[in-house]
Parts: structure tokens; sequence; C-alpha cells
């Protein structure tokens, strides 16, 4: 048994603990041959690969991003304006000889991991990876834990000098169009107000409360996802990456609330941007562990021989889930969430107007 692993999409604490017990297992299990492809869906298209053997793959579980490398704008269906689809199955099938092909990525790298596999009769598991959460089909993706830890602490640092110059104080998380880190990191690190994709906020609501806490409280500490716009209003767009399946980088929402709220408050606002430091760095334990579950059921189902199909947690629970459920589609933070509930029933506003 041949098999290949790569890591496609952004990069995330946690890839390494999925590669390493990826390997281990099948080698342990059934003495499989692993081969690594390098930069994601790229290594396919260039012919870039290596072997992963049991001590290549050896003391990696702590460390960050992925010894693999990745990329987020090499898709097989459109590199350099050509669909490129058919010379990468023949290379998996003809020039690798793999069995099976597991993908870690996010709904992007899902997509395409779905679309290779019925195009060219590929097989395929997938793992979820994404700081975000908001992969459809699993309640909990890996890399989440540790950019919710990263958020939280960058959070309680702000607040202590926010109070210290009775400033309010605006926090832009990473998400995408999911606003499942600004939530859960908004609660942990005790904001005032969270703002949400799934959510349009009202300024006018924002700095009422603004103006109400400096009288009372000195500070006002706002987490906001980066998806986070104004009733009626416009996503918050950083830039724009043509060759990318996502083309659209949002980003700077936390700087366009500054100056929305500025005039309408009497204490100063700052704005301060997360970007990658929410990427980067050592995973958590939770993180670790979850990753080293997710690769080491991944494994399981290329022993079995199963195709298309997705490992994830469900009500707790390990499961796998299949792919054509998972690829284009973004999971959000639904209005009856019980974590909505939760803060909102301690007083945490959520920008709605009136």
């Amino acid at each position: 048994m041949r098999i290949g692993i790569l890591t496609g999409g952004g990069d995330c604490p946690g890839l390494n603990a999925v590669i390493r017990a990826v390997t281990k297992s099948l080698i342990q299990q059934c003495g499989a041959e692993v081969v690594g492809i390098e930069d994601g869906f790229l290594g396919l298209i260039e012919r870039r690969v290596r072997p992963l053997g049991w001590d290549d793959v050896s003391g990696i579980l702590a460390t960050g991003g992925t010894i693999l490398g990745t990329s987020n704008t090499a898709s097989p269906f459109a590199w350099r304006d050509r669909d490129v689809s058919d010379e990468v199955a023949r290379y998996v099938h003809d020039g690798l000889g793999l069995h099976s092909l597991v993908v870690i990525g996010g709904d992007g790298t899902m997509t395409i991991a779905q679309h290779l596999a019925s195009v060219g009769s590929l097989s395929v598991v997938g793992v979820p990876k994404t700081i975000d959460n908001d992969i459809e089909g699993t309640e909990r993706s890996f890399g989440f834990d540790t950019a919710v830890a990263t958020v939280t602490d960058a959070l309680e640092r702000v607040q202590t000098t926010g109070q210290s110059h009775g400033r309010v104080m605006v926090v832009e998380t990473m998400g995408r169009y999911a606003g499942w880190i600004a939530l859960e990191a908004g609660v942990a690190g005790a904001a005032d107000v969270i703002l949400l994709p799934e959510i349009g906020y009202d300024v006018e609501a924002i700095a009422a409360l603004c103006r109400e806490r400096s009288a009372r409280r000195r500070s006002t500490l706002i987490c906001v996802a980066e998806g986070a716009k104004p009733v009626g209003g416009e996503l918050t767009v950083g830039q724009r990456v043509d060759d990318a399946s996502d083309p659209v980088r949002l980003g700077g929402v936390a700087h366009v609330l500054r100056a929305q709220l500025q005039p309408l408050v009497g204490a100063e606002v700052r704005a301060t941007v997360l970007g990658h430091v929410q990427r980067g760095g050592s995973p958590t334990a939770f993180d670790r562990v979850l990753a080293t579950q997710y690769g080491h059921a991944a494994a399981g189902l290329v022993r079995q021989g199963v195709s298309g199909r997705m490992v994830a947690l469900q009500g707790g629970r390990l499961c796998d889930v299949p792919l054509h459920e998972v690829a284009g589609r973004n999971r959000l933070v639904p209005p009856d969430h019980a974590l909505l509930q939760c803060a909102r029933e301690i007083g945490v506003s959520f920008g709605e107007p009136g």
C-alpha cells in the first residue's frame, strides 16, 4: 500500500500532528509506504514529493505550520488558465502509484479534493483544517482552539491598556465569513461588544454603549470578526488574489469601525488587527489531541479502502461525512446558537440596532 499526504490552503497549528498520526498509523498498522506531497496540490502539478518514514514525522507533534509546505493558489482545475486535473490524476495513478490520497485542508481544499476524486477516479480521504472552524459537517476543526486561545490572550492584554487610558479598543480577528473565532474568543476574553458576520451591526448602537461605559467603566473592549459589516453595508475587503480558490481577502474592518466610532464617542478609539499571529505557533493540547485523532481516523478509512469521505467530529464523537456534502459550503454561526444566547444574557452586545 502506497499513500500520499498533502496539506492545502492556509497554514494552521496542528497540521504536523495530523501528518504524524497518519504516517505512523499506516506504517504501524499495515506497513504502508507514505509519500509526502510538497506545497499542497502544487506538488502534484509540479511533481514534487518525498518519502515520509517514521523518523521523518517524529518530534513534530508540537511544531506549528506544516513540514510539507502548503499553497492556497494551486488548483489543478485552474492552473495558469489551464485544467491540468487529468495530468495530475495520471501522475497520482501511474507516476506515484498511490492507492489513496489523504488531503488535509479547509473548504476550498475539500472542494478540489472532491472534484479530483470524481474526475480522476482517485481514492481520497479528507481531514478538516482551518482556524476559522467554518467547515461544513464537523463541529470542530483542529487549529481553531489555538486561534481562540491566541485571540483571548490578545484581548486580555488590550483590555488592560484600554482601561488604563480610558479608550475604546477594537480588536479584529480572522474567520472569513463565519464568526466562530470572534464569538468564542470574545466570550473568553470578556469583550463588551462582539461583532460577527452573521449579525449586522449598528454604529450608533455601539457608540451609545461606548459612551455609557466611558462614564461608568472608563473603557470598552470590542472584538470584531473580519467578515463583520454594518446593517445593509458591505464587507471590508483588504485585497484580491485572483488565482486563489477564494480570491477575496477580508481585512481592515477594525480600522473602518474605529473611523466610524471616533466622532460619536468622547473617548479615544484604537484599532488592532491580529492577522496571521492567529495562525502561527504551537498548537494547544486540545488541538494536538484532536489532530492526532483525525489523522488516526483518516488512516483507518484508508486501510478500509474508503474514499470520498472526510473525518469529522459530531456530538463530541469521531465520524466521517461525504466530501460532496462539505465542498463549497461554509458553516456559519446559527442565530439560535447557545453561546449567542449565553453572551446576550450576561450583557454582551452584538451591535444590533435598538
